[in-house]
């Protein structure tokens, strides 16, 4: 009988020798993109981007929920309502950051940011905490208005990091968008360089009251963009060495907000060097969705996943082409006996890869086909 086993494969054995230089150079001779391509890439990002980035956050919803609310504005399953209009807002948002970062004559606002924020927030909410004395308190989370109340944050290590002023905030952002439109003309900065500095810069003010990482992943990308560089996705999976890169250039930096937001690129470099991996990865990541084909080969939330076993495969066409199919009728496509396909399909469930609607019994598949 065919073995069960499943290959995960984070691309190829090549990329822990992969460089930025090497990632761009496979990627441009790439280009021009045909229409089908783009469209692949765009469907591929719209779902990678809001799923890790709210995921990071906190977001409950699953890969394939978001999947099917974003491509289909359909809820399945169990899902917090807020989490649901989190994740809608936060693709109206990545919409409206792209189409900006497109106007290239157009420099960076703070009003834009601000606009970005209140779109993807939506409207002002209260947030109620207990406090350790078991009194009750309540506190205001504006849409699109910088914060009204000091915010910090506990390190994995248990220290308090605290931001930027509620007084220092306006001026401080205009001090960023003002340096970044600068920098941008004089070209000292790769634009890789200008995506990681600004993000640092970014995060070390923390503007708003909720919406921070957020905000500071889609100005990223419009910097990517306005340069030419295909978007990124900061994976949930490998949030800790995210954190952990901002954290080790804090500890460089100091924890004074204000030099936090006007840190050099020297300062910044363990983030620096973690933003580089990070953008030559999600750039060959791409290159290999464009040009990787076999049967065997799908992809998954930017991970390359390769089934020993042809019989996987077969079983995610005929979910894909038949959705309302029973396992009998698979064990007599594939001519296996009906326990093995219980086992293959058991372990695509538990890998996520597909889920069977509760009402009509029909197969759903997130994971997607390299041919």
């Amino acid at each position: 009988m065919a073995t069960l086993t499943i290959t995960f494969s984070k691309i190829t054995s090549t990329m822990r020798y992969l460089t930025l230089e090497k990632a761009m150079e496979a990627w441009r001779k790439l280009q021009p993109l045909t229409e089908n391509d783009q469209q692949k890439l765009s469907r591929r990002f719209t779902i990678d981007f809001n799923y890790n980035s709210n995921h990071i956050e906190g977001n409950t919803l699953t890969y394939g929920q978001t999947e099917i609310l974003l491509l289909f504005g359909k809820v399945i399953g169990e899902a917090n309502v807020k989490d649901v209009q989190d994740m809608t807002a936060s693709n109206v948002t990545l919409r409206m950051m792209s189409e900006e970062a497109l106007i290239k004559e157009t420099p960076l606002t703070v009003n834009f940011i601000r606009t970005l924020h209140h779109t993807l927030l939506r409207e002002d909410y209260t947030v109620y905490k207990q406090l350790r004395n078991g009194q009750q308190t309540s506190y205001v989370i504006h849409a699109g208005q910088y914060k009204t109340r000091p915010n910090s944050v506990i390190t994995r290590y248990g220290d308090r990091f605290e931001y930027a002023s509620p007084e220092e905030t306006p001026a401080l952002m205009t001090d960023l968008v003002d340096w970044y439109n600068a920098a941008e003309k004089e070209g000292k900065y790769s634009p890789v360089e200008l995506a990681a500095l600004f993000h640092y810069r970014y995060i070390r003010i923390h503007p708003f009251e909720d919406g921070n990482g957020r905000i500071a992943r889609l100005l990223v990308n419009y910097i990517l963009t306005r340069h030419d560089y295909p978007m990124i996705v900061v994976r949930s999976r490998n949030k800790s060495d995210y954190l952990e890169a901002l954290h080790a250039a804090d500890l460089i930096v100091g924890t004074v907000p204000s030099d936090g937001a006007h840190a050099s690129l020297q300062e910044i470099r363990p983030f620096m060097q973690y933003f580089k991996r990070l953008v030559a990865h999600e750039v060959y990541t791409n290159v290999c969705f464009l040009t990787e084909h076999d049967e065997n080969l799908w992809w998954y939330d930017g991970e390359r996943v390769e089934f020993r076993s042809p019989n996987y495969s077969k079983i995610l066409m005929l979910m894909m082409t038949e959705p309302v199919l029973t396992l009998e009728y698979i064990q007599q496509e594939l001519g296996i006996n009906l326990s093995a396909v219980k086992k293959l399909v058991n372990q695509l469930q538990d890998k996520h890869y597909i889920e069977r609607g509760s009402s009509d019994g029909s197969w759903r598949v997130f994971i997607t086909p390299s041919v």
